[in-house]
């Protein structure tokens, strides 16, 4: 479903994943508004395993990253308790080694969000299935 013009949410229930694209470059005002949106949509169903595709709207500012490495994780577990959290960043080659490098330097805090980088989508799906 659209969210806005930056930013598709969609939830499959064969697979209960859920799913959000973005569609541009986004500011970082929509970039958490897209973020608290995918949760509204994931906490009804207790979705906790998210494919995020960012080859349309490239990679977050490190503010983001770590916006969502701490804000956003806090309540993305306050929302989904009890739930097993993963999220697979579908991303271009040029951005995914840059990508892995920086959530290998700051996704280390206690609770931390089981986060992989993929450059293909079947491989993301296989990983969020497990």
């Amino acid at each position: 479903m659209p969210v806005a013009d930056y930013v598709l949410v969609s939830y499959r229930p064969d697979l209960q994943l859920l799913i959000m694209r973005g569609t541009r470059p986004a500011t970082s005002a929509e970039h958490r508004a897209g973020y608290q949106e995918a949760l509204r949509v994931a906490q009804p169903r207790q979705a906790g395993r998210w494919l995020i595709d960012l080859r349309s709207r490239g990679l977050a500012t490190p503010a983001d990253l770590h916006w969502i490495l701490d804000d956003f994780r806090r309540e993305l577990h306050a929302a989904l308790p009890g739930v097993a959290c993963r999220i697979a960043y579908f991303t271009s080659p040029y951005h995914a080694d840059l990508l892995t490098t920086r959530l290998q330097e700051l996704n280390t805090k206690p609770g931390a969000l089981e986060i992989r980088v993929f450059v293909e989508e079947t491989p993301a799906y296989e990983w969020l299935g497990r």
